[in-house]
Protein backbone atom coordinates (compact mmCIF):
# COMPACT_ATOMS: atom_id res chain seq x y z
CA UNK A 1 0.00 0.00 0.00
CA UNK A 2 1.46 3.25 -0.80
CA UNK A 3 1.31 5.95 1.40
CA UNK A 4 1.08 9.61 0.61
CA UNK A 5 1.14 12.71 2.07
CA UNK A 6 -0.47 16.27 0.97
CA UNK A 7 0.91 19.14 2.60
CA UNK A 8 -0.24 22.65 2.96
CA UNK A 9 0.92 25.20 5.45
CA UNK A 10 -1.22 26.94 8.16
CA UNK A 11 0.88 30.51 6.66
CA UNK A 12 0.32 29.90 3.13
CA UNK A 13 -3.60 30.80 1.63
CA UNK A 14 -3.45 28.96 -1.65
CA UNK A 15 -2.31 25.79 0.26
CA UNK A 16 -5.38 26.23 2.94
CA UNK A 17 -7.46 27.11 -0.03
CA UNK A 18 -6.72 23.69 -1.67
CA UNK A 19 -6.70 21.77 1.31
CA UNK A 20 -9.93 23.09 2.08
CA UNK A 21 -11.06 21.95 -1.05
CA UNK A 22 -9.66 18.41 -1.23
CA UNK A 23 -11.64 17.81 2.33
CA UNK A 24 -14.62 19.40 0.94
CA UNK A 25 -14.87 17.95 -3.10
CA UNK A 26 -13.12 13.99 -2.38
CA UNK A 27 -14.25 13.42 1.07
CA UNK A 28 -10.83 13.37 3.14
CA UNK A 29 -12.10 12.52 6.85
CA UNK A 30 -10.68 13.42 9.59
CA UNK A 31 -8.48 10.77 11.71
CA UNK A 32 -7.45 10.69 15.16
CA UNK A 33 -4.02 12.29 14.41
CA UNK A 34 -2.06 15.31 14.80
CA UNK A 35 0.64 16.90 12.60
CA UNK A 36 1.96 20.64 14.42
CA UNK A 37 -1.29 20.00 16.14
CA UNK A 38 -3.54 20.19 13.39
CA UNK A 39 -6.08 17.25 12.41
CA UNK A 40 -5.34 14.72 9.84
CA UNK A 41 -7.51 14.11 7.35
CA UNK A 42 -7.44 10.73 5.30
CA UNK A 43 -8.65 9.30 1.60
CA UNK A 44 -8.88 5.64 0.55
CA UNK A 45 -10.59 5.52 -2.45
CA UNK A 46 -8.10 4.71 -4.70
CA UNK A 47 -6.44 1.28 -5.03
CA UNK A 48 -3.41 0.52 -3.36
CA UNK A 49 -2.91 4.12 -2.34
CA UNK A 50 -3.57 5.66 1.28
CA UNK A 51 -3.50 9.56 0.90
CA UNK A 52 -3.34 11.80 4.21
CA UNK A 53 -3.58 15.96 4.31
CA UNK A 54 -0.91 16.79 6.92
CA UNK A 55 -1.20 20.55 7.76
CA UNK A 56 2.01 22.65 8.83
CA UNK A 57 2.70 25.88 10.87
CA UNK A 58 5.95 26.43 9.43
CA UNK A 59 6.62 27.65 5.46
CA UNK A 60 7.16 24.43 3.29
CA UNK A 61 9.87 25.84 1.48
CA UNK A 62 12.12 25.67 4.90
CA UNK A 63 10.26 22.66 6.27
CA UNK A 64 13.77 20.67 6.62
CA UNK A 65 13.40 16.68 6.48
CA UNK A 66 9.28 16.85 7.03
CA UNK A 67 9.76 12.86 5.37
CA UNK A 68 11.34 11.84 8.47
CA UNK A 69 8.36 13.58 10.93
CA UNK A 70 5.92 12.11 8.12
CA UNK A 71 5.77 8.40 7.38
CA UNK A 72 4.99 8.48 3.16
CA UNK A 73 6.35 7.37 0.02
CA UNK A 74 5.91 10.45 -1.71
CA UNK A 75 5.13 13.88 -0.47
CA UNK A 76 2.84 16.74 -2.85
CA UNK A 77 3.22 20.12 -1.52
CA UNK A 78 -0.16 22.08 -2.00
CA UNK A 79 1.62 25.90 -2.38
CA UNK A 80 1.01 29.13 -3.59
CA UNK A 81 3.07 30.63 -6.40
CA UNK A 82 5.12 34.13 -6.67
CA UNK A 83 6.13 35.59 -9.89
CA UNK A 84 8.03 38.96 -10.08
CA UNK A 85 4.88 40.05 -13.17
CA UNK A 86 1.78 38.75 -10.86
CA UNK A 87 0.86 36.07 -13.08
CA UNK A 88 -2.03 33.98 -12.96
CA UNK A 89 -1.12 30.70 -13.26
CA UNK A 90 -0.76 27.01 -12.02
CA UNK A 91 2.15 25.02 -11.61
CA UNK A 92 4.13 22.05 -10.73
CA UNK A 93 8.07 21.29 -10.39
CA UNK A 94 10.46 18.78 -8.96
CA UNK A 95 12.88 20.34 -5.47
CA UNK A 96 16.29 21.49 -4.70
CA UNK A 97 19.40 23.34 -5.67
CA UNK A 98 21.81 23.94 -8.11
CA UNK A 99 23.44 26.51 -6.58
CA UNK A 100 22.96 28.37 -3.18
CA UNK A 101 19.91 27.15 -0.66
CA UNK A 102 18.60 30.80 -0.60
CA UNK A 103 14.99 29.48 -0.22
CA UNK A 104 15.66 26.08 1.41
CA UNK A 105 17.17 23.10 0.91
CA UNK A 106 20.63 22.04 0.74
CA UNK A 107 23.16 24.10 -1.48
CA UNK A 108 24.31 21.60 -5.02
CA UNK A 109 21.73 19.13 -3.51
CA UNK A 110 18.36 17.67 -5.72
CA UNK A 111 15.26 15.93 -4.07
CA UNK A 112 14.17 12.89 -5.44
CA UNK A 113 11.68 13.48 -7.98
CA UNK A 114 9.33 10.97 -10.04
CA UNK A 115 8.86 12.18 -13.56
CA UNK A 116 6.00 10.12 -14.01
CA UNK A 117 4.07 11.76 -11.10
CA UNK A 118 4.81 15.40 -12.10
CA UNK A 119 4.22 14.61 -15.95
CA UNK A 120 0.35 13.05 -14.86
CA UNK A 121 0.46 16.46 -12.28
CA UNK A 122 0.86 18.25 -15.54
CA UNK A 123 -1.41 16.75 -17.67
CA UNK A 124 -3.93 16.93 -14.84
CA UNK A 125 -3.27 20.67 -14.48
CA UNK A 126 -3.97 21.13 -18.36
CA UNK A 127 -7.28 19.04 -18.12
CA UNK A 128 -8.92 21.25 -15.09
CA UNK A 129 -7.40 24.42 -15.75
CA UNK A 130 -7.72 24.60 -19.61
CA UNK A 131 -10.48 26.86 -19.55
CA UNK A 132 -9.14 28.80 -15.96
CA UNK A 133 -6.84 31.35 -18.86
CA UNK A 134 -4.23 30.77 -16.72
CA UNK A 135 -0.62 30.13 -17.48
CA UNK A 136 -0.05 26.40 -16.87
CA UNK A 137 3.61 25.25 -16.74
CA UNK A 138 6.38 23.12 -15.29
CA UNK A 139 9.17 24.77 -13.15
CA UNK A 140 12.51 24.54 -13.69
CA UNK A 141 14.01 22.53 -10.17
CA UNK A 142 14.19 24.76 -6.94
CA UNK A 143 13.89 25.75 -3.52
CA UNK A 144 13.74 23.78 -0.65
CA UNK A 145 12.49 21.72 1.57
CA UNK A 146 14.95 19.54 1.76
CA UNK A 147 14.13 15.58 1.63
CA UNK A 148 14.94 12.41 0.82
CA UNK A 149 11.38 11.07 -0.59
CA UNK A 150 10.03 11.81 -3.99
CA UNK A 151 8.54 15.76 -3.78
CA UNK A 152 6.38 17.58 -6.16
CA UNK A 153 4.91 20.87 -5.70
CA UNK A 154 2.11 22.17 -7.15
CA UNK A 155 1.24 26.06 -6.95
CA UNK A 156 -1.27 28.60 -7.58
CA UNK A 157 0.49 32.06 -8.73
CA UNK A 158 0.49 34.60 -8.48
CA UNK A 159 -0.98 36.91 -5.93
CA UNK A 160 -3.90 37.11 -2.90
CA UNK A 161 -6.56 37.23 -5.12
CA UNK A 162 -6.03 34.31 -7.09
CA UNK A 163 -4.52 31.68 -4.39
CA UNK A 164 -7.85 32.38 -2.39
CA UNK A 165 -9.96 32.16 -4.99
CA UNK A 166 -12.39 28.92 -4.63
CA UNK A 167 -12.35 27.75 -8.17
CA UNK A 168 -8.44 27.47 -8.14
CA UNK A 169 -8.45 25.78 -5.25
CA UNK A 170 -10.96 23.26 -6.79
CA UNK A 171 -8.76 23.13 -9.35
CA UNK A 172 -5.35 21.75 -7.61
CA UNK A 173 -7.41 19.74 -5.70
CA UNK A 174 -8.96 17.91 -8.51
CA UNK A 175 -5.40 17.76 -10.40
CA UNK A 176 -3.99 16.10 -7.10
CA UNK A 177 -6.30 13.04 -7.12
CA UNK A 178 -6.52 12.63 -10.81
CA UNK A 179 -3.01 12.30 -11.13
CA UNK A 180 -2.74 10.19 -8.04
CA UNK A 181 -5.37 8.30 -9.75
CA UNK A 182 -3.56 7.84 -13.54
CA UNK A 183 -2.17 4.62 -13.79
CA UNK A 184 -0.30 5.49 -17.00
CA UNK A 185 3.41 5.01 -16.33
CA UNK A 186 4.28 3.87 -19.85
CA UNK A 187 6.60 6.79 -20.44
CA UNK A 188 10.03 7.47 -21.50
CA UNK A 189 12.10 9.40 -18.70
CA UNK A 190 14.52 11.93 -19.13
CA UNK A 191 16.08 14.65 -17.14
CA UNK A 192 16.16 18.22 -18.62
CA UNK A 193 18.59 20.96 -19.37
CA UNK A 194 18.66 24.48 -20.56
CA UNK A 195 15.65 26.80 -21.27
CA UNK A 196 14.44 29.51 -18.74
CA UNK A 197 12.43 28.88 -15.33
CA UNK A 198 9.01 28.47 -17.02
CA UNK A 199 9.87 25.43 -19.25
CA UNK A 200 8.23 26.49 -22.55
CA UNK A 201 9.78 23.68 -24.77
CA UNK A 202 9.84 20.99 -22.35
CA UNK A 203 6.34 21.83 -21.39
CA UNK A 204 5.20 20.84 -24.92
CA UNK A 205 7.31 17.67 -25.22
CA UNK A 206 5.99 16.70 -21.69
CA UNK A 207 2.61 16.94 -23.00
CA UNK A 208 2.58 15.99 -26.78
CA UNK A 209 5.14 12.87 -26.15
CA UNK A 210 5.43 9.71 -24.15
CA UNK A 211 8.32 11.62 -22.51
CA UNK A 212 8.29 12.21 -18.83
CA UNK A 213 10.85 14.62 -17.33
CA UNK A 214 12.09 14.90 -14.08
CA UNK A 215 14.98 17.59 -12.62
CA UNK A 216 15.29 20.62 -15.58
CA UNK A 217 18.34 22.56 -15.16
CA UNK A 218 17.41 26.02 -16.49
CA UNK A 219 19.68 28.30 -18.47
CA UNK A 220 20.69 30.79 -15.33
CA UNK A 221 22.15 27.88 -13.74
CA UNK A 222 24.27 26.39 -16.50
CA UNK A 223 27.02 27.68 -15.46
CA UNK A 224 26.85 25.50 -11.91
CA UNK A 225 26.45 22.35 -13.83
CA UNK A 226 28.64 19.77 -13.54
CA UNK A 227 29.06 15.86 -13.68
CA UNK A 228 27.94 15.34 -9.90
CA UNK A 229 25.01 18.07 -10.22
CA UNK A 230 23.81 15.68 -13.47
CA UNK A 231 24.65 12.43 -11.63
CA UNK A 232 22.75 13.82 -8.84
CA UNK A 233 19.59 14.42 -11.47
CA UNK A 234 19.75 11.19 -12.65
CA UNK A 235 19.93 9.76 -9.67
CA UNK A 236 17.47 11.59 -7.83
CA UNK A 237 14.81 10.29 -10.32
CA UNK A 238 12.99 7.58 -8.90
CA UNK A 239 12.40 6.19 -12.33
CA UNK A 240 15.25 4.70 -14.54
CA UNK A 241 16.63 7.73 -16.92
CA UNK A 242 16.25 6.69 -20.86
CA UNK A 243 17.32 10.17 -21.89
CA UNK A 244 19.09 13.59 -21.34
CA UNK A 245 17.08 16.34 -23.28
CA UNK A 246 18.24 19.60 -24.10
CA UNK A 247 16.43 22.67 -24.82
CA UNK A 248 19.21 23.56 -27.28
CA UNK A 249 18.55 27.24 -28.08
CA UNK A 250 18.20 27.83 -24.91
CA UNK A 251 21.92 26.16 -23.67
CA UNK A 252 22.76 30.02 -24.60
CA UNK A 253 26.81 30.27 -24.99
CA UNK A 254 27.04 26.96 -22.43
CA UNK A 255 25.94 24.65 -25.86
CA UNK A 256 29.68 22.70 -26.06
CA UNK A 257 30.47 22.23 -22.84
CA UNK A 258 26.96 20.75 -21.70
CA UNK A 259 27.48 18.31 -24.80
CA UNK A 260 31.42 17.41 -23.95
CA UNK A 261 30.09 17.10 -20.04
CA UNK A 262 27.47 14.63 -21.14
CA UNK A 263 29.51 13.12 -23.78
CA UNK A 264 32.00 12.08 -21.06
CA UNK A 265 29.64 10.63 -18.87
CA UNK A 266 28.22 8.17 -22.15
CA UNK A 267 24.62 9.67 -21.79
CA UNK A 268 22.23 9.62 -24.53
CA UNK A 269 21.07 13.14 -25.18
CA UNK A 270 17.85 14.40 -27.57
CA UNK A 271 17.08 17.79 -28.63
CA UNK A 272 13.18 19.45 -28.10
CA UNK A 273 13.14 21.20 -31.37
CA UNK A 274 14.05 17.29 -32.96
CA UNK A 275 11.34 15.59 -30.48
CA UNK A 276 8.98 17.97 -31.10
CA UNK A 277 8.69 17.74 -35.06
CA UNK A 278 9.05 14.15 -35.33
Amino acid sequence: MQQIAIISSSRDPAGVNIRNNLIELFGFEKIGEKFDDNGIYQYNKIPNKIIKLHLTNNDLIFSENIDKKINADIFIFASKHRSKENTQSFAAHPIGNWGKAEFGGKEKALCPSSAILLKNMFIGLNGTGKNSNYEITLEATHHGPYVEKPAVFVEIGSTEKEWTYRKNGNIIATTIIKALENQNKDYKIAVGIGGQHYCSNFNKVVLRTDIAISHICPKYHLDKLNEDLIKQAISETVEKIDFVVLDWKGLGTGKQRIVELLKNMDLEVRRTEQILSI
